[in-house]
């Protein structure tokens, strides 16, 4: 019997405990999923013979070290910022490790550690970073196998609200961690374009009307990513000229996220008071507000806009141009403005989100320019089992799989880009429909 430890069974662990749970019998698993909340790990295992509940705070170590000691495989879909906790510990137990979050400065520390160890340290093993990866680089390595020279990478992916969902203004549903969605661009981005590279600041970044087309879905807007040249050479690309990656959102959603950006509302720097505060005193601290305008000609002047204006009726929405009271402590701007998507954005019981990926990759061949379009949507079920969880935790659970039955040699510090990895995982995969569909220009 091999012992599997998954931390978390938030949003994104719905579908990786149910594919756990389904391979245990005949896999021999017997799967452990630590939280704080019983209740919910309770309402994702059920009465499984092959699960146990283990209500922990994972900051206590004698109990979090006692659970990684008696496992066969570690698994974390944690906040980020606890992922480093975990991996000291399974370095210390010699345990293997999987994880959906991006590597980090403090994982690239015990990097040489994890080697010498012997042990395999998967990380952006879920949707994006993950598939994104995995679809890339098998797309990447059959054109290089074929003689193709790419001279431009571009690779979207959004999660977004399924179109019979989507039925308000800011056409956007939360179905996963909604402070990673407040705090999205705050670094900026870096990407390349034509040789040039392009650094866009934060409050630049969603004042774009950039679109690509997808099939099915018509146009959508997005924003590069991040630092996009951190996978330039993860991806062998090094001398292209054009590298970017990027998030895909309904256009309307964009032109909303700049407003509240320009509004001064997604900042996390800095605490204030909100007991007696009204929500449109909190939206207008940075307006200079005039009495004799209603708050949404107040709102409109600053931002441009007129006040029948479709970007005020999404702020409208978000109930933010009221006098009622806020009345949540010393918090910051990007605490509040969570609190008020989780409560007007949330996904009703019904709902369905949807997952779209879309590769764009330049290459010529036998003196031949060829544009190869690659892309993948994933429609979710309801607000519980949602293409995000489904994308984010099956790699996951397929990974771990592919780990525990002995089919996998490697060790050390990895993300998904060797075709040891990405050819199970995607070929299994498509046994979910999770799959890509081609064409080229």
């Amino acid at each position: 019997m091999k012992n599997i430890l998954l931390f978390g069974a938030g949003k994104s662990a719905t579908f990786l405990i149910d594919y756990l749970l389904t391979n245990a019998p005949r896999q021999k698993w017997h799967i452990t999923v630590a939280d704080n909340d019983l209740m919910l790990i309770k309402s994702k295992i059920g009465k499984s013979y092959y699960a146990t509940a283990a209500a922990i705070d994972v900051k206590e170590q004698a109990v979090r070290q006692q659970l990684i000691q008696e496992t066969d495989l570690v698994i974390s879909l944690l906040p980020p910022a606890l992922h480093i906790i975990i991996a000291k510990d399974c370095l210390h137990f010699s345990k293997n490790l999987l994880t959906a979050s991006y590597i980090d400065p403090e994982i690239r520390k015990l990097q040489k550690d994890i080697q010498k160890a012997g042990l395999l340290f998967m990380y952006e093993m879920g949707l994006d970073p993950g598939i994104d990866h995995m679809s890339a680089m098998k797309l990447i390595h059959s054109i290089e196998k074929k003689g193709g020279q790419i001279y431009a990478f571009k690779s979207y992916c959004g999660g977004l609200i399924s179109p019979e969902s989507n039925d308000n203004p800011w056409q956007y549903k939360i179905s996963w961690n909604a402070r990673n969605i407040v705090l999205a661009g705050t670094s900026g981005a870096i990407y390349k374009e034509k040789g040039k590279v392009k650094e866009v600041e934060y409050q630049q970044l969603f004042d774009q009307s950039k679109t690509v087309q997808v099939p099915g879905l018509g146009k959508l807007a997005f924003y590069p990513n991040r630092d996009s040249l951190n996978y330039v050479d993860v991806y062998n690309l090094g001398n292209i000229p054009t590298f970017m990656r990027a998030t895909l959102r309904y256009p309307d959603f964009c032109e909303g996220w700049n407003a509240l950006v320009k509004l001064g509302l997604t900042d996390d720097s800095k605490k204030h008071p909100t007991d007696n505060v009204t929500y449109f005193k909190w939206a207008s601290q940075n307006i200079k507000v005039d009495k004799q305008l209603t708050n949404e000609e107040n709102v409109a002047h600053f931002l441009g806009v007129s006040s029948k204006s479709k970007l005020v009726r999404q702020l409208k929405y978000l109930g933010i141009l009221n006098g009622e009271l806020i009345n949540l402590g010393e918090q910051s701007n990007a605490v509040i403005l969570q609190h008020v998507l989780e409560d007007r954005l949330k996904m009703e019981p019904a709902d369905k989100d949807m997952i779209v990926m879309l590769h764009e990759i330049e290459f010529e061949r036998r003196n031949m320019a060829t544009r190869l379009h690659s892309y993948m949507i994933v429609q979710g079920e309801d607000n519980l089992r949602t293409a995000m969880a489904k994308t984010v935790g099956l790699p996951l659970g397929i990974m771990a799989k592919l780990l525990l039955s002995g089919n996998l040699q490697l060790t050390g510090l990895h993300i998904p880009v060797m075709p040891e990895v990405y050819n199970p995982v995607l070929r299994e995969l498509e046994e979910f429909d999770i799959r890509f569909e081609e064409s080229f220009e």
